[in-house]
């Protein structure tokens, strides 16, 4: 009687040679197949080191293994998950979403405390001049305040912070009465203070400690004394707020272009959210805001001034708020403060305009005088 009566699959030797493998179906073996046929196949045969029947044996092992690889290190193709059956199609798997764009900050808070403070600039500005000037000079204050802090925390600078307030309020009054020759002794009289008073402390440190309080001297108090000097002339209110309006007017182009067409990294590696379009959305928007500004708002002006005016306005905003980025990116911080929600602290409102300050301040003497 044959192997074939009782259902058993043909013998190993007539599946081929190794390197072929196993055929792809094999029939399973009944209880017939395993009480007879079994015991013969499980004999083990005679081996001779090193002969002909040590191949033999190996082929036969190979042969074998029909439900695995002929070596372990193989893997299937394209192995079945578990837990779906093989009758089962997969479900294609849909396409990934773009990911929308977002805004980097909560946009309802920065809008409401924007309109706040432009209603507070506005009522000080057109009401009563003095009024105004005590706004730069808080915001003043507050600025150093939030800079010396985030210098004391992350770099352990100690500012010396009651002089530079001190002369920083001084700084902006003396420049609204006096000009630019009173914001310049000011600013030499603070920046005295400064070393002075550092001087009542231990010297280790004394270099870095009275170098950061004379660059904040100039960058937030002295910058700052520009605007009051510009409301010094007879349409001063209209100069400030044309001052304002532009530099508004380039951050929302710049935003607005950059967040929808902003491709082309402008500095990567200083502010990385900052584009190219973004820099040609605030240059285009500025320039056409001040030729407007200038022909409708300031006595004596041209609309061809107001384009060269918002043209120098983007440059100096741009180049002011990369200049804060470098310095919040060298303290590994985010923003400067957290008084403005939305917005961060004072200084980082104030970034884009205290460079801006004297360029327009400037340029506003040179086309109209003063």
């Amino acid at each position: 009687m044959n192997d074939s009566s009782w259902g058993a699959p043909p013998r190993p030797e007539h599946w081929g040679p190794p390197d072929q493998g196993p055929s792809q179906e094999v029939p399973s073996a009944g209880a017939a197949y395993d009480a007879y046929d079994a015991p013969s196949r499980t004999q083990p045969m005679p081996v001779v080191p090193g002969g002909a029947g040590e191949d033999a044996v190996e082929r036969d092992r190979g042969a074998a293994r029909v439900s695995g690889p002929l070596f372990r290190e193989e893997t299937p193709q394209e192995p079945m998950p578990s837990s779906v059956p093989p009758s089962t199609p997969q479900q294609p798997q849909r396409p990934a979403q773009p990911e929308k764009k977002r805004a980097g900050r909560d946009l309802r808070a920065a809008i409401g405390v924007g309109v706040g403070l432009g209603a507070v600039i506005l009522a000080s500005l057109f009401v009563v001049k003095a009024v105004f000037v005590g706004v730069i000079a808080v915001a003043v204050v507050v600025g150093l305040w939030e800079l010396a802090s985030r210098l004391d925390e992350r770099k352990d600078i100690k500012v010396p912070l009651v002089p530079l307030a001190v002369g920083g309020a001084a700084m902006v009054v003396a420049g609204y009465a006096r000009g630019a020759e009173g914001a310049w002794v000011a600013m030499a009289l603070t920046s005295l203070a400064v070393l002075v008073w550092r001087m009542t402390e231990k010297p280790e440190g004394y270099l870095k400690d009275v170098t950061a309080g004379v660059f904040a001297a100039f960058y937030v108090p002295f910058l700052a004394t520009f605007v009051a000097m510009m409301l010094t002339a007879d349409d001063g209110p209209w100069r400030v707020f044309v001052f304002l309006l532009l530099t508004v007017v380039s951050d929302t182009g710049a935003y607005a272009i950059g967040w929808r067409f902003g491709k082309h990294k402008l500095a990567p590696r200083i502010s990385p959210g900052k584009t190219r379009e973004g820099l040609l959305g605030a240059v285009t928007f500025a320039m056409v805001a001040g030729a407007l500004c200038m022909q409708l708002l300031i006595d004596d002006g041209q609309w061809w001034q107001g384009l060269l005016l918002g043209l120098a306005v983007a440059a100096s905003a741009t180049l002011g708020d990369l200049g804060e980025s470098m310095i919040k990116r060298d303290l590994g911080i985010k923003d400067m403060g957290t008084l403005l929600p939305g917005h961060g602290g004072i200084m980082d409102r104030l970034d884009s305009l205290l460079p801006t300050a004297p360029v327009v301040w400037l340029l506003m003497v040179a086309f109209v005088g003063s």
